[in-house]
């Protein structure tokens, strides 16, 4: 058969497909059909990437790619490639004939044109934002957690390089815990060489408390700085109005909080010995909420005000915190929403349990470190499109219930097992009150009396964990004063 008349059959064959589709369409929706729609309203109807330019030769649109990409996040699949045949097979069977056909050019398109994932990010972030409704602000703030974590990568040598520390072994930290440990350490150490470090991603998170919703994020190497992720995210996105950001102790220092301040943002955070503050009492004991300034000597030197901030001193539970903000007014922002908010953050380590554990996204299966960040964004942005969706429809149904509804309700392994039953058995056709839509408004989790302590028993106390202790306070001298008056301030009691 000549090329003339193969181009003609397969020609034909999508023209049959497409008619097919359409009159699926028309009557009733098999599962792929219902997730397709609900894809498509994701990456919206109009065309997001209008303004990015690609490479004058491509053979695939880059609407599709989204497409496909999400699917192939959605899938469960120990190996990649299969992962993208299953997904191609979707594809296919919508009639989408301007997919990436292969798998080395589909995650070279991921890997290359990142732009892609950001317009998606960007779309389904106007999404949530859409059907939020009340939960998009708590009090009139719009909330933000932020936090790190490490994902682990295969031991090539690409990996190796991309995300190893250089310098792993070698630094003041490390030689101040091999000090500490000296007593502890095994005496054949030439015999018994530890193994090298094994690459790792660190993943840096910011996460909408309100929506319980992953909002952007920013990868590095296993030695990268979570508050240099954050600062860089402020320098090149922007947030709504009145956002209010929290983060655990290991967002401190003068140079993150300048940074937020100047994105014109708000932040609680929780601070211990690891902060120095000027105060009019030294005496900690004396301090309940109190106004207190941030200045560093370098600053303070060089002629840079302080940050005047606010240190509260809360009991969440059975531990007494230190919460450190710039919101002054104590009317805005209360102790009780201080504990309340702070209790919320915990929701994004939970996040994190959910992208290793629940989509089994622990290790990454790539092995060139380009094609692993890839894998591991499409994988964040496969979790956040599952749960936008399984939000809408659950915010729906109580509304047409007239019942209450609390985001903290969803659960995130129900709505990925009703996009993964959709696509196992792509051509069923369900019942028009049992389908997709349905499936998702009751993704919840399970609500029972427990009534036994969760915490294992085996585990060990780990000695290297320290309390956190106290801030450290410093009496202003008459020299902070002088130096405060230079700068035009001075310090509210």
């Amino acid at each position: 058969m000549s090329s003339r008349k193969k181009s003609r059959v397969s020609r034909s064959s999508r023209q049959r497909q497409r008619a097919k589709v359409q009159n699926a369409l028309n009557c009733n929706t098999s599962n792929i059909l219902s997730l397709s729609k609900q894809i498509n309203w994701l990456l919206g109807e109009a065309d997001i990437f209008a303004n990015e330019t690609f490479h004058g030769n491509v053979k695939w649109d880059p609407k599709q790619v989204a497409f496909q990409a999400l699917v192939w996040s959605f899938q469960e699949s120990r190996n990649v490639t299969d992962a993208f045949d299953r997904a191609l097979t979707c594809c296919d069977k919508l009639a989408m004939s301007q997919t990436a056909r292969t798998y080395p050019r589909f995650i070279n398109v991921l890997a290359r044109y990142k732009c892609v994932a950001d317009r998606v990010r960007e779309r389904i972030q106007e999404c949530a934002e859409q059907v939020g409704g009340r939960f998009w602000k708590q009090d009139g703030w719009v909330l933000f957690a932020f936090d790190g974590s490490r994902v682990d990568a295969p031991r090539t040598i690409s990996n190796e390089k991309a995300f190893c520390a250089s310098n792993y072994g070698h630094g003041q930290t490390a030689k101040y815990r091999k000090k500490k440990s000296k007593g502890m350490r095994r005496k054949q150490n030439k015999k018994n060489k530890p193994a090298p470090p094994r690459p790792q991603v660190w993943m840096t998170a910011i996460w909408h408390m309100g929506l319980r919703l992953t909002w952007t994020w920013r990868f590095g190497p296993s030695n990268s700085s979570e508050r240099g992720h954050v600062e860089a995210i402020l320098k090149e996105e922007k947030f709504p109005a009145n956002s209010l950001f929290c983060g655990d102790a290991g967002f401190v220092g003068y140079p993150l909080w300048s940074s937020l301040l100047s994105a014109k943002v708000n932040f609680l955070v929780r601070v211990g010995a690891n902060v120095s503050l000027l105060s009019e009492h030294a005496d900690i004991r004396r301090v309940s909420d109190r106004i207190v300034l941030c200045w560093p000597k370098g600053k303070m030197n060089s002629g840079i005000p302080p940050l005047k901030l606010r240190l509260v001193k809360v009991k969440i539970g059975t531990t007494t915190m230190w919460m450190l903000t710039n919101v002054l007014d104590r009317k805005k922002l209360s102790k009780k929403q201080i504990i309340r908010y702070y209790k919320m953050r915990w929701g994004v380590e939970v996040q994190y349990r959910g992208l290793k554990q629940t989509l089994g996204n622990r290790k990454l299966r790539c092995r060139n470190s380009d094609n692993a960040l890839a894998e591991l964004e499409w994988s964040v942005l496969g979790m956040m499109a599952v749960e936008c969706l399984a939000l809408r429809e659950q915010i729906r149904k109580k509304r047409e219930e007239k019942t209450n509804y609390e985001p903290l309700d969803r659960s995130l392994a129900n709505s990925i097992r009703a996009i993964r039953k959709c696509m196992n058995d792509p051509e069923h056709v369900p019942a028009s009150n049992k389908g997709l839509l349905y499936e998702l408004s009751v993704a919840v989790i399970q609500k029972y009396n427990n009534r036994t302590d969760k915490r294992s028993r085996y585990r060990p106390k780990n000695p290297d964990k320290k309390p956190l202790g106290d801030p450290e306070l410093t009496k202003i001298t008459a020299i902070h004063r002088r130096k405060l008056a230079e700068c035009g301030q001075k310090l509210a009691a």
